[in-house]
């Protein structure tokens, strides 16, 4: 598989925008059962992380075609680093996705069927409002009958943080990594420019279960505070056909 798929035409065309991302260190242990093989936890101070995500969607175009009712909409996903070393010495760091929600149920079939991504549809709504020198994003979703709900407010004040940063580390990750339907290890590529980030505020607000949604070894979260909170700016984004590795 070439080491650059930028000559290839992208699948998906979107603009990802508004990205909150709540990171937490775990037990890389815990990662054991979603880890596939060729790959490796990519540690930051030799520590293991996921991160909670949520964003929008919008200007949606597969294969250059816009779908009806499914051009703006939001996404949530909890994911895990990784990297691939390839044979030629080159090193690969990416995410694999332990479960994306979306609140259509088309896109998680055509998800499931071409990345065989852990996607599923459940009712959920974003907004994000601009008052002034602020920005105030909201998420809601229902899950098993249950509302769950965050708020974050941030500083209308985008900035690029340091190479070295820890949130540049968090954010900037060009490859996607999963397996097929006869489970051999899947990468797809994801280009954009890096994201600036908005200063955040200590005002923010937070109600979901990860037990409920992600399974009861992932409980311990709701009383976990994160590592890093960050709001990113987002950006035009390509998503290139999936690969065989």
């Amino acid at each position: 598989m070439p080491e650059n798929e930028t000559d290839m035409r992208p699948f998906l065309t979107a603009e990802w925008r508004n990205l909150i991302l709540l990171t937490y260190s775990v037990d890389p242990a815990l990662l054991d059962p979603y880890l596939h093989e060729g790959l490796k936890l990519d540690t930051y101070k030799e520590r293991a992380f996921v991160s909670f995500v949520a964003f929008d969607f919008l200007n949606t175009r597969v294969k250059g075609i816009p779908i009806p009712f499914h051009i703006n909409f939001p996404e949530v996903n909890l994911r895990f680093y990784v990297k691939q070393k390839l044979d030629s010495g080159a090193t690969r760091r990416g995410v694999v996705f332990i479960k994306e929600l979306v609140p259509k149920t088309c896109i998680a079939l055509v998800a499931n069927r071409v990345y065989n991504e852990p996607y599923q549809a459940v009712p959920m709504t974003s907004k994000t409002i601009k008052e002034e020198d602020e920005l105030i994003i909201k998420h809601e979703l229902k899950y098993s009958g249950q509302s769950y709900y965050w708020k974050f407010i941030a500083k209308d004040e985008p900035f690029f943080p340091p190479e070295n940063s820890t949130e540049h580390f968090f954010k900037e990750h060009e490859w996607g990594f999963g397996k097929d339907h006869k489970g051999r290890l899947l990468v797809y590529q994801v280009e954009h420019p890096h994201w600036r980030i908005y200063p955040l505020s200590d005002r923010f607000e937070l109600k979901i279960d990860f037990g409920v949604i992600y399974g009861e070894q992932w409980s311990f979260l709701n009383n976990q505070i994160p590592y890093n909170i960050m709001i990113a700016e987002g950006s035009p984004i390509k998503v290139f056909p999936h690969r065989l590795t």
